[in-house]
């Protein structure tokens, strides 16, 4: 977004509806998609959706004006929309209830490594090449597009049915959805999610305000990412062996704590717990995604596209209103308000009716 304020001089709301466009029509498709997927067996090809979604994003650099730019980031939306709801209900049928988190902790993570490296190399490219550098984004896109189709397992049979709308993928009758504990999961996940986008959109405007330069207050924000992946490979480990809601809750805790403690604390200590608010932040986010296939066994799509859709879409939207009440009251109160979102979903999290690890099988 900054390069489209820099380069083009768009204003700050011209940039952020590109921005809106985007998370608004992934979040809104996803579950529709993942529900298609599982009842109809419709499905992009995993490496075809890739290729959709980083080639309209790379046209962005020439693109020939606002509208188009408009329309290269709903159809890449659209790509990125397709994705996650095939390619998470393929990594689920590939996991068992021992190691659903860590293996959903694996698929996350890519994602995640690749949010907090793709501004940087972003950057890197119009920085040596003008705006028209964006287009090498599209280079690993395509790589994927070639690499997916060798690496994955070969789809169904020809001529296989879709699973109707009573049935699972192997013809058995389909659990009925528990759409009281996914609404509670889904409303936690979407609180969780304005403390992560919270946190990216304004912890760097927050350190920049105590001295830092931009350059460094970026820096520690990718770093705290970086620390939020190693986060989320220990969590989904973690939940296989001590359980799922022991899991989140712990890392609730942590994220309350740590927090506060950026807030609160001066100096190398204030930097140290903004690096382990990060930890724990992330450390649930893979295991909500297990429990949602757990709830959801003969729906993986659906709960894929709920989780990483319809959910981070919702925490996206959460953003404004906590910019809003930084306008208000200003940036360092505001951000406290953070600390009120998490604690409101641990709360969800504690009456989530997932059991105990001692109360499970």
């Amino acid at each position: 977004m900054s390069f489209l304020i820099l380069t083009y001089g768009y204003s700050y709301l011209a940039a952020g509806l590109l921005v809106t466009v985007y998370n608004i029509v992934s979040s809104l498709a996803q579950p529709g998609i993942g529900w298609l997927h599982d009842r109809r067996g419709v499905q992009l090809p995993p490496g075809l959706s890739i290729l959709v979604a980083g080639v309209f994003i790379s046209l962005l650099g020439i693109a020939p004006g606002f509208g188009a730019m408009l329309a290269f980031c709903g159809i890449a939306a659209l790509g990125h929309a397709a994705f996650h709801p095939v390619a998470l209900s393929l990594t689920g049928r590939e996991s068992t209830d021992a190691t659903r988190g860590r293996v959903l902790s694996y698929f996350v993570v890519g994602g995640n490594l690749g949010f907090a490296l793709g501004p940087l190399a972003a950057g890197a490219a119009i920085g040596f090449l003008g705006e028209g550098g964006i287009l090498l984004m599209a280079i690993p896109a395509i790589a994927m597009a070639v690499a997916l189709p060798l690496l994955l397992p070969p789809p169904p049979r020809e001529g296989r049915p879709a699973p109707g709308p009573g049935t699972g993928e192997t013809g058995a009758a389909r659990p009925a959805i528990p759409w009281g504990p996914v609404t509670i999961l889904v409303a936690a996940a979407s609180l969780r999610s304005m403390v992560i986008f919270g946190s990216i959109a304004f912890l760097p405007v927050y350190l920049a305000g105590g001295g830092a330069s931009l350059l460094v207050a970026n820096t520690l924000l990718t770093v705290m990412l970086l620390v939020g992946v190693a986060g989320q490979v220990a969590g989904g480990a973690v939940s296989d062996r001590s359980g799922r809601k022991e899991t989140i809750l712990a890392g609730m805790a942590g994220t309350a704590v740590f927090l506060a403690g950026f807030l609160l604390l001066p100096g190398p200590a204030g930097l140290l717990s903004l690096m382990l608010f990060g930890f724990f932040l992330w450390s649930s986010f893979s295991v909500t995604l297990a429990i949602s296939h757990e709830f959801l066994p003969g729906d993986l799509g659906l709960a894929s596209g709920l989780l990483l859709g319809l959910s981070m879409g919702a925490g996206g939207l959460g953003v404004a209103l906590i910019g809003a009440l930084g306008d208000v009251i200003g940036l360092g109160m505001a951000l406290w308000a953070l600390l009120g979102i998490t604690l409101l979903a641990t709360v969800l999290f504690i009456v989530l009716p997932y059991p105990w690890r001692e109360q499970s099988p």
